[in-house]
């Protein structure tokens, strides 16, 4: 193993790729959740993980979706401090404090309107693009720390957040909108009209960005290979293993306990069932160690990874996949119920207490034909992110950082 990973030429081209395709396998993942928020006959209705309704199948096209989130924030952290390496710590350090705000100005524009195609802002919410934005803010200041001590940071808001679920704050609570901003999912409202839903608070997805970036000195072009591959294996199983025995114990590390269910299956979808709004120390373990433990495998590859791999293309351009792939799902799931409802555009109503951006609740399909949706989706979005990609590596203007 170790003379595989020595190998000075592939293990420098792996090291990068590894986090190309991982992000832009996630990335597809990412679209059956979103396609089945769209297509799904159940959708809007109800939730895949709700142990009384849900089926397995259904339970797991959910449940693998859980990877992206925090892959996607841990792979940011880890491409934050590789790019140390070409910046200095002012320049970084102004970088994430402009990115990160674009990325929360992106969020409640750009990303709002392909959720729901409307500039009413009766219903805003705050997702993961804005939580990715306001980490980056805040690291923007951590940067000037040593790398172990953001290290330390991530990992105590990794372990230690979860104290506050014995504590929850009440709307009627002083402080109770920053709280729901730093911890607790909620809602705020604005007026009588309008309201923020936040489904993505900071302080966890923070703690998991400052886990990237600790980790980040890993993949830096100096640090040992095989050395690489040990760290990641080993943490990755660590968490793996600290997973299943906290969730044993059931007693700290996620508000949802598991319990017996009707059969043995049901009983492990329980025990799986763990919380992502926030996001919980459970959840964290049961996601990230399984994804070190791929990054440590994807570096025993001995071939290159072309670089038409369509997980690579979408991996390397992941906000402008990210933004086309919510407008063309809502926008043809529009015109699919337009055209077996003999609906006209007049007809839609797009107020987020009528249905989710102009779909109807009840409208949509079948499981199998969510897949075939996903998958047609995803694959006619490749010609454009193919594109995108080479403009961006024959550019070199300062605004492609941003998108």
């Amino acid at each position: 193993m170790t003379s595989t990973l020595s190998n000075g030429m592939l293990t420098q081209k792996s090291r990068i790729a590894s986090i190309d395709i991982l992000r832009g396998i996630v990335m597809v993942i990412m679209a059956l959740d979103h396609t089945r928020d769209f297509f799904h006959i159940y959708g809007i209705t109800d939730q895949p993980t709700n142990l009384e309704t849900t089926t397995p199948i259904l339970f797991f096209t959910r449940w693998i979706t859980h990877y992206c989130a925090p892959t996607f924030v841990l792979l940011s952290g880890v491409a934050i401090r590789i790019s140390t390496e070409r910046k200095t710590t002012k320049e970084l350090s102004l970088f994430l404090l402009t990115r990160g705000l674009w990325l929360i100005l992106l969020e409640v524009v750009v990303v709002r309107f392909g959720l729901f195609f409307n500039f009413y802002y009766d219903f805003t919410f705050f997702q993961v693009i804005w939580v990715i934005g306001a980490s980056m803010v805040v690291l923007a200041g951590l940067v000037f720390l040593p790398g172990r001590v953001v290290l330390g940071i991530g990992l105590f808001l990794i372990f230690f957040h979860n104290i506050f679920d014995f504590f929850p704050l009440k709307p009627e609570d002083s402080g109770y909108a920053l709280w729901v901003i730093l911890r607790q999912q909620g809602f705020l409202p604005l007026d009588q009209e309008h309201a923020i839903i936040v489904a993505y608070p900071l302080l966890p997805w923070l703690g998991i960005m400052a886990l990237g970036y600790g980790i980040g000195e890993w993949f830096a072009k100096s640090f040992n290979a095989a050395k690489r591959f040990d760290l990641l294996l080993y943490s990755g199983a660590g968490a793996v293993l600290l997973f299943l025995i906290l969730r044993g114990i059931n007693v700290y590390g996620d508000p949802a306990p598991w319990s017996v269910q009707k059969d043995f299956t049901f009983t492990i979808l329980s025990f799986l069932n763990v919380t992502k709004y926030p996001v919980s120390l459970l959840y964290t373990l049961m996601t990230v160690g399984p994804v070190l433990i791929i990054l440590a495998l994807m570096e025993m590859r001995q071939t290159p990874i072309s670089q038409s791999n369509p997980f690579v293309i979408y991996g390397r351009v992941p906000m402008f996949y990210y933004i086309l792939h919510f407008y063309l799902i809502h926008f043809t799931a529009l015109v699919t119920m337009m055209i077996m409802r003999d609906m006209s555009f007049a007809d839609l109503n797009f107020h987020f207490n009528n249905g989710f951006g102009g779909v109807i609740p009840g409208s949509g399909f079948s499981l199998p034909w969510v897949y075939l949706i996903w998958i047609t989706i995803v694959a006619s979005l490749y010609p454009l992110c193919k594109w995108y990609n080479r403009y961006k590596s024959t550019h070199s203007h300062w605004w492609l950082s941003y998108v």
